[in-house]
């Protein structure tokens, strides 16, 4: 029996339930020798491998989802960024969780662990839900499954300790420099009274704000409400990125629609992943808003409504003025398919004047005038390591270094550099590109200032993956580097973002310990786990490969044995590897028939597909 299990696997299971046929199936795991009537396995690796399986209820999934929220809460008691005037900090259960070694033991693991296992229960939901035939959209229903699953899992995060990042504290002590009537813009959290004890990074000491003019508005309305509370600011701050988490999910969808993908996927691969739900919700990053309002503008544009959309937009700059990079396209949105160059040069001066009424009219008001353009035309402190510039920057100065060269102005080149780059790449989408994919030009535009940055925080992924869902992730590489980066970002935020008492030294073993656990977790579903390691096997269109176990050929045998065998080893080398039957391809349901007609050769059947090759349903 020929291995072609790699085309099956991404082919309608014609097995049911419980995966495609030929693939996990003992009664095709082992063919019987018709002379000496003993087994023979051959490519068992591969049928071990590339075999999976389909939940057998929606449920599963679901309550495996919650499991691990409930997890990721349990790691945050011990863990997480709790601010030393919490009334928390002095319950007796969290002292201990938080000061024994056992307890940050155990918070660590069931940290990390409950990521991993949200990640599970995130792809066993997308396996349960797809349609057996790949080329069709989900079944009926599966939008509101999806839905379903994202407010479940989402609700322990609502009163985790802040885990993956501490950038909310910042929002305090930000508000606070709104009420005591200082410029965040100039101005940094160190010139606060206590603002160290509201556990704001020191990195925020000196740095001025990069947030918008609307969002310094809503920390000021927070903390003039919380007062000196800061469980009820951080819950606060929580709803509003709620209340752009629920944007998300209304655009989403319809967006989705517009452009012909499944709305039921397109959900699913944005809101429903765990980056998502722990960056959004329990990290409480103000990017939910800026991307809820983002997508109502992009829908409003679509549809024509140009006033309308103009000004969601500017909100959404007003949250993080990256967004700026949005309103060109949304002015060919307005200006609609077919338009002329004056026309589409009288929109982009429309929603320019548009934008830039609306925003000297906050900096005005504010008395903050235009410091957020300032933020913007920076590039940061420093780079990240995964970034291309901070790769560029790696290698670069390493190489200078070995030559006892100064390296000390590498960044900065490539940073400059970068930013060209990126408005050069902007300026080349607005003019050229098909009119029929303006949304696509957007979104590789906003991909080009982030991908070009120095600084790629785990969080900006999700600014860009809701776009990329809308207009069509396939179900190949595509869908396999977004499962890799959110795993990859899984992994370094729950070891990176451990808040552990300094006095118990066990930082660097908590984060070997962390990283240990993501390890072994990533192993079990990539290569072990039947459900879910369908994300590394599925798409490729894997060549047919025949392996047999080694026979001995020292034994005498009769003429006989020697004719029947050779004779099924001619076989199998001219007829089984291209028989679409011996694969568990769909097309075996057609092959005895052309068999009939073709005096018993496969290899005459014009249907049958050739070895190596997926079965068109599945191919994409």
């Amino acid at each position: 029996m020929s291995a072609e299990a790699g085309a099956t696997e991404n082919s309608p299971a014609l097995g049911g339930a419980e995966g495609p046929l030929g693939l996990g199936n003992p009664a095709r795991t082992a063919t019987t020798d018709p002379v000496a009537g003993r087994p023979r396995k051959r490519d068992i690796w591969l049928h071990i491998l590339r075999s999976s399986t389909r939940p057998k209820s929606i449920w599963s999934p679901l309550l495996e989802g919650l499991l691990g929220s409930m997890l990721v809460l349990l790691g945050s008691f011990g863990v997480g960024w709790l601010v030393s005037v919490s009334p928390l900090s002095r319950q007796p259960w969290i002292i201990t969780f938080r000061t024994e070694p056992a307890g940050v033991v155990v918070a660590t693991i069931a940290l990390t662990l409950g990521c991993w296992v949200m990640l599970r229960a995130w792809l066993r939901l997308g396996r349960v839900l797809e349609d057996p035939d790949q080329s069709k959209h989900w079944p009926a229903g599966s939008l509101r499954t999806v839905n379903a699953a994202v407010v479940l899992w989402s609700l322990p995060q609502l009163v985790t300790i802040p885990i993956f990042s501490r950038d909310v504290f910042a929002y305090l002590n930000q508000g606070r420099l709104v009420l005591a009537g200082q410029d965040p813009y100039t101005t940094g959290v160190s010139t606060l009274n206590n603002w160290f004890q509201l556990g704001t990074d020191i990195l925020w000491a000196e740095s001025e704000t990069p947030y918008g003019p609307l969002f310094l508005w809503l920390e000021a309305a927070v903390m003039s409400v919380s007062a000196d509370s800061p469980d009820l600011a951080l819950f606060l701050f929580r709803l509003a990125c709620v209340g752009g988490v629920v944007m998300m999910m209304i655009f989403v969808p319809k967006l989705a629609r517009l452009h012909g993908v499944d709305p039921a996927r397109a959900q699913w691969i944005t809101l429903a992943n765990p980056l998502l739900i722990i960056s959004f919700i329990s990290s409480a990053h103000n990017d939910a808003i800026m991307v809820g309002f983002a997508l109502a503008g992009v829908y409003a544009a679509a549809h024509g409504r140009g006033v309308l959309a103009t000004l969601l937009v500017v909100v959404s700059i007003g949250i993080k003025p990256i967004t700026i990079v949005l309103l060109p396209f949304i002015g060919l949105l307005w200006a609609g398919p077919g338009a002329s160059w004056s026309r589409k040069f009288r929109y982009w001066f429309l929603t320019a004047g548009i934008a830039a009424a609306v925003m000297v009219s906050i900096g005005l008001l504010q008395g903050y005038g235009f410091g957020w353009l300032a933020v913007l035309a920076g590039t940061g402190t420093g780079s990240v390591f995964w970034s291309p510039i901070g790769i560029a920057d790696g290698w670069l100065s390493t190489l200078l270094r070995s030559f006892g060269l100064d390296s000390g102005w590498t960044l900065e080149i490539f940073k400059v550099a970068g930013r060209i780059l990126s408005v050069a790449v902007v300026l080349w989408l607005m003019f050229r590109g098909d009119e029929r994919f303006v949304v696509q030009r957007m979104v590789w535009a906003f991909t080009a200032l982030v991908v070009l940055s120095p600084i790629i925080q785990p969080w900006y992924l999700l600014w860009l993956l809701p776009l990329f869902a809308i207009t069509g992730i396939r179900k190949d590489w595509q869908f396999k580097w977004v499962v890799f980066t959110i795993a990859f970002f899984l992994a370094f935020g729950a070891s990176d973002q451990l808040s552990i008492y300094q006095f118990l030294g066990l930082d660097q073993q908590m984060i070997a310990l962390s990283i240990a656990v993501s390890w072994i977790c990533i192993v079990w579903l990539a290569l072990l786990d039947r459900q879910t390691r369908w994300v590394l096997w599925d798409g490729w269109g894997l060549p047919s490969v025949r392996w047999e176990w080694p026979r001995l050929r020292g034994r005498r045998s009769s003429p006989r044995e020697d004719t029947t065998e050779d004779t099924t080893e001619d076989t199998d080398d001219d007829g089984a590897a291209a028989s679409p039957a011996e694969a568990g391809s769909p097309a075996a349901v057609t092959a005895p028939a052309a068999r009939g007609k073709s005096g018993g050769s496969p290899l005459k059947n014009p249907g049958a597909a050739p070895a190596g090759e997926e079965s068109a349903p599945g191919a994409r």
